[in-house]
């Protein structure tokens, strides 16, 4: 089921929801071509042996987890109110940021209203709104803004990049769906290890992810596990390279609306990942 194509907020194309591939949606990356996955087997399969660009296409149109496909496509259809005229992306949300970036942000996965709507990574919520004002503030972004997928912004020396790809109904994916998502974060971080030295997991669930999938590249975790909390800190080597990995509350609205995260405190965490990629650049 697709519906009554709306014009894009920025281009004025019109797209039906969700977004079929390869039309025009700024910043897809994938083609009526690219492979889809169906399983998690396939999921495996398809996220061996590509580059990035082609593994972030593969991403795009991933339909392993019938769940989830059904939720994020549902709320493309529903869509919020106060977006009831934009057209939905509908699809799971690729990573974003230049590949050679020294400095990774991990999050948990996009909002339903949010990048689910957009098509770009924390781009479109309130959580995206605290992230990318402190990203610019600290020089990381090249604006405090991030409204939809052709707006203009760069992210500068960051990858950022989602644990699991599809909007989960509740910001709840079961352990099936991560563990079945998990391929596509292992392939990434594999692609961009040579240049990664600093990672900034937002929240318990991006901390755990981080660790779990550096692990399963056959990276070397400390043991045991460090604990989560705000400017955590936790080194991970594969014997010649390491990785600081910095802990961060997650941006949510439970977090900064309750003042248990505050600007000066997301500022102090990718501050000093700025600091940590500056260095790797040197």
């Amino acid at each position: 089921m697709t519906d009554t194509p709306l014009p894009h907020p920025a281009t004025g194309t019109l797209f039906v929801s969700p977004v079929p591939p390869g039309t025009g949606w700024p910043g897809d990356p994938a083609t009526p071509e690219t492979p889809v996955a169906r399983t998690a087997a396939q999921v495996r399969r398809l996220a061996r042996d590509t580059g990035l660009d082609e593994l972030d296409a593969r991403v795009s149109v991933c339909r392993a987890c019938p769940r989830l496909v059904r939720w994020r496509e549902q709320v493309a259809h529903a869509k919020r109110a106060s977006y009831a005229d934009e057209p939905y992306w509908g699809r799971p949300v690729p990573g974003l940021g230049p590949p050679d970036a020294p400095i990774l942000v991990v999050g948990l996965a996009p909002a339903a209203n949010g990048a689910n709507r957009t098509g770009r990574l924390f781009t479109g919520d309130r959580s995206g709104d605290w992230l990318f004002a402190s990203l610019h503030r600290v020089g990381l972004a090249t604006q405090g803004t991030s409204v939809h997928a052709d707006d203009g912004l760069e992210l500068v020396d960051t990858r950022m990049v989602a644990t699991v790809r599809c909007a989960p109904p509740d910001n709840k994916p079961t352990n099936t769906e991560r563990d079945t998502c998990a391929p596509w974060i292992e392939a990434e971080l594999r692609l961009l290890a040579e240049h990664v030295r600093v990672a900034v997991a937002l929240g318990g669930f991006g901390w755990d992810a981080t660790l779990r999938t550096y692990a399963a590249i056959g990276w070397q975790v400390p043991r045991p596990k460090p604990r989560f909390g705000h400017g955590a800190e936790a080194v991970l080597t594969d014997g010649t390279r390491t990785i600081m990995l910095l802990g961060c509350f997650h941006p949510s609205q439970q977090n900064t609306f309750t003042g248990r995260l505050t600007e000066s405190m997301l500022d102090d965490v990718l501050g000093r990942a700025a600091a940590l990629g500056r260095t790797a650049r040197d």
